[in-house]
């Protein structure tokens, strides 16, 4: 069946399957704050991870959010690429691989997609660049942009504000969704590392997300707030992070009063540093506006803990070509195709990208 022939749409919905864009991004994350689920946004890095997630997102009835990091990107497009600081070929090279090969086999998996890039600071704003011409020239050929969005991750508050108006200025008429973080996620992830940072910076004012929201608002309806509650990224022993995603819940009251409607919960929040939190706090953090958590380092655990048990139980068929404890003469190829071993570490990560949907409550939500 080809690509063209899915006329799947999501139940109740109505969203087309596949990558989805502007009112259909919208659309999906009002459900979702009103149905009171998260959609998990996973971190891809080849082609491998990108299945082992669309299979999950599947199985469980559920959409997914796939998103490259700058250093992710790079790394689909091969470690042997060029990625200098001014252009970062490579990344924007990568990313852009990344989208058309997801936009290519998510129909698929029957389900909407939201492809999305991750933590771009202000080192890494070449990045963005990059894509966001790969957006445009994409756009003017098709009606939507490559990309369903981008996020960017800066700091001073003030600067982080500015930039951000003037890259949603350009986002908005291809009605591009726009991330941004305010405050700092602690922790160290994909060379960013925050983990000298004092512990008040990672807890983001109400007054700042007003801030962001009145600056926003006026350009574009398409925007989310990744706002600090005390996370870090990475895992952690517990104890050792202190998140209180009720703080959520008052920045979406301080909000909805300055705005004077009806409209309780009118922010799109986004949990960063998801890896190692109890389902308590998901659910919490969910309950006060969560639409979208980011899940990496669990994942990556999980992938690699396939591929080691896999090695660990068939050692003695993989350290020759031939010959193994079944006979001297016995090939081994069949044990050392990598579409045997990789599977193994799909299958570990998808069944973890399952209970983060579960987790979630996303897990039948289509």
């Amino acid at each position: 069946m080809t690509i063209s022939n899915y006329v799947n749409r999501a139940q109740d919905l109505n969203l087309p399957v596949g990558v989805i864009y502007g009112d259909d991004v919208l659309k999906l994350f009002t459900y979702a704050r009103e149905k009171g689920f998260a959609i998990p946004a996973v971190n891809v890095t080849s082609s491998s991870t990108v299945v082992a997630t669309l299979e999950a997102a599947r199985d469980a009835k559920a959409p997914i959010i796939l998103q490259t990091s700058q250093g992710g990107a790079a790394y689909f497009a091969g470690k042997g690429v060029k990625n200098s600081a001014e252009k970062q070929e490579a990344a924007v090279g990568g990313a852009i691989a990344a989208a058309h090969y997801i936009r290519a086999v998510a129909p698929l998996y029957g389900i909407p997609v939201v492809l999305h890039t991750d933590h771009c600071a202000k080192k890494l704003l070449p990045w963005l660049d990059g894509m966001l011409d790969e957006d445009e020239k994409f756009f003017k050929q098709n009606g939507v942009p490559l990309f369903s969005s981008h996020m960017i991750d800066l700091e001073p508050v003030d600067e982080n504000i500015s930039t951000c108006v003037s890259y949603l200025k350009r986002m908005a008429p291809m009605k591009q969704w726009l991330e941004m973080e305010i405050g700092i996620t602690g922790g160290e992830e994909d060379g960013v590392d925050n983990t000298g940072v004092d512990n008040a910076s990672l807890y983001t004012q109400p007054e700042d997300i007003w801030q962001m929201f009145q600056a926003f608002r006026p350009l574009s309806k398409y925007f989310s707030i990744a706002a600090g509650f005390g996370n870090v990224h990475g895992v952690y022993a517990p104890g050792n992070v202190r998140l209180h995603p009720e703080l959520l819940g008052k920045h979406q009251a301080y909000v909805s009063e300055k705005l004077g409607g009806n409209d309780k919960k009118p922010v799109f929040f986004v949990f960063h540093g998801g890896s190692g939190s109890s389902k308590q706090e998901y659910l919490d953090a969910i309950g006060h506006g969560v639409i979208k958590v980011n899940v990496d380092t669990d994942l990556q655990w999980a992938y690699l803990t396939g591929i080691r048990d896999y090695v660990t139980k068939n050692i003695d068929y993989l350290k020759t070509q031939v010959g193994n404890p079944e006979g001297p003469n016995k090939p081994n190829k069949k044990k050392y195709d990598p579409r045997v071993w990789v599977r193994e570490g799909e299958k570990t990560m998808s069944t973890r990208v399952t209970e983060a949907l579960k987790d979630f409550n996303a897990a039948g939500s289509l």
